[in-house]
């Protein structure tokens, strides 16, 4: 553990208070900034994988373009 000192409004505080004891408001800044942050990873990788998907599109569907005729030509045989 580190402890560190931190400034926070009295609306916060107040707030806090609400759900946690002054003594586990320690607690409840670990978990809410462990959860903002792993919010944001989130957000950050839909964002990416956003980004690379839209780069790639037209790639992709120039590949998919050229093994279609292969993939029906398989599903046909396999139906027979």
């Amino acid at each position: 553990m580190k402890r560190i000192n931190i400034t926070l409004p009295e609306t916060t505080v107040k707030l806090m208070d609400r759900v946690a004891s002054k003594g586990l408001r320690s607690r409840l800044i670990d978990q809410a900034v462990k959860h903002y942050l792993e919010e944001q990873n989130r957000q950050n990788l839909k964002k990416r994988l956003k980004t690379g998907a839209v780069a790639r599109a037209e790639r992709d569907l120039a590949i998919a373009g050229e093994w279609f005729a292969i993939d029906e030509q398989a599903w046909r045989k396999g139906r027979k």
